[in-house]
């Protein structure tokens, strides 16, 4: 069962591939804003795929966050997303990122539940 209080932290290291400059988000060798995003929403998945049925996952929906400072190839983010409203298939995450103790990054993600299957054969009828 989905709900408020759940968390899960995910952890990644900067790498090339992550960067601004290989994602094509910036041209400097930082994080990118999409990466340390989808560590984030990657955060808020892993908080409640757990309490699901195996057919069922989650998708994003909405994602407002502020990257607030950089940081390098090598350093160590960890995102933490925490379910602040459950309303039918409907979640609500509050997210962060930080590098030690540093705040990279803030925001709210909304997540919704679906069917896999079922979803993936809407896309395909489309």
């Amino acid at each position: 069962m989905i709900r408020t209080g759940l968390t899960h932290t995910s952890k990644m290291t900067v790498d090339e591939a992550s960067t601004a400059l290989t994602m094509g988000s910036g041209d400097l060798p930082v994080l990118a804003t999409p990466a340390i995003m989808a560590l984030m929403e990657n955060a808020a998945m892993l908080a409640v795929s757990p309490h699901l049925p195996q057919e069922f996952t989650t998708v994003g929906g909405h994602i407002e966050a502020s990257h607030l400072r950089p940081s390098l190839p090598g350093d160590i983010i960890t995102a933490r997303a925490e379910v602040t409203a459950v309303e039918g298939k409907k979640i609500q995450f509050d997210i962060t990122a930080h590098c030690g103790e540093t705040l990279l990054a803030k925001g709210s993600h909304t997540r919704f539940v679906v069917n896999r299957e079922k979803f993936i054969t809407q896309i395909n009828n489309k």
